[in-house]
């Protein structure tokens, strides 16, 4: 894990999408984050000591994209093992582990001893304790730097053909890009991350100052950081997803990581 140094803090934009706003100023207490994103190996290590059921191999399927027909479908099977369907590839274990909910995400945590971190947690995080604010991600304003993608994304025609500019059709190994200046890897692409609190598209304007948690109730949970199917504009630090799913939700596209302290 990563510590970052609690301080002041301006969560959100005023620039950004409405459910970003407005840009407020936080004192966010001091935090341990996980420099990667939980792969494949970190969760079959947690199944192995845990017996643990995954609500992907109770409900029997989970969501994959078809590029050849272009569509997302249940696929029976499918699961953080084998994330496309049993009679694809298992997942390489480097990887980050998908088809997990939230309710799967933080059951491990629990047995981890830690949390999913909370929006403005990942957020300080992402943007290097605020320093990367001003900028559209926190390496810079431009996803692509000497001619390499600076992390996994749509890189050709989204929504409707994947590209492989980026070295990558789906999830790309953890680490495999260039860390933030933290340490963190991961911080924008390859998988949406799960987040702590509930997602109400008006909480920034009615966040505490001191270390907010999120709202108490809600229907949805948050997501950050876009992901291998994302375009860049979800990419940004501030970026909040606008498609929430359901806790129960689970698909190729998800992932998590988790916070220690403060919470």
């Amino acid at each position: 894990m990563v510590f970052v140094k609690g301080g002041k803090f301006n969560f959100g934009s005023n620039t950004g999408l409405e459910r970003e706003k407005p840009e407020r100023e936080v004192i966010i207490q001091s935090f341990l984050i996980d420099k990667n994103l939980v792969t494949v190996q970190d969760f079959r290590n947690f199944i192995n000591a845990s017996n643990y059921t995954t609500e992907a191999e109770i409900f029997g399927n989970a969501i994959v994209y078809d590029d050849s027909i272009n569509a997302w479908q249940l696929v029976d099977g499918a699961d953080w093992e084998y994330p496309l369907g049993k009679i694809k590839k298992n997942a390489p274990n480097n990887h980050p582990v998908t088809q997990v909910s939230w309710n799967d995400a933080l059951e491990y945590c629990r047995f981890c001893d830690k949390t999913l971190p909370s929006e403005v947690q990942w957020e300080y995080a992402a943007s290097e304790r605020g320093q990367k604010k001003n900028q559209l991600f926190y390496w810079g304003n431009d996803p692509i730097v000497n001619d390499k993608y600076m992390c996994n994304t749509w890189t050709s025609g989204y929504p409707n053909t994947i590209g492989f500019q980026d070295g990558f059709k789906y999830t790309s190994p953890v680490a495999h890009y260039k860390a933030n200046s933290l340490g963190i890897f991961d911080m924008a692409g390859n998988v949406w991350e799960w987040w702590q609190e509930w997602y109400k598209e008006d909480y920034y304007s009615k966040s505490p100052v001191n270390n907010p948690q999120g709202p108490e109730d809600g229907s949805h949970r948050v997501l950050r950081g876009g992901s291998w199917n994302s375009d860049t504009s979800a990419l940004r630090v501030d970026y909040r997803s606008e498609f929430n799913p359901l806790p129960k939700v689970r698909d190729f596209i998800y992932g998590f990581r988790c916070v220690s302290g403060s919470n």
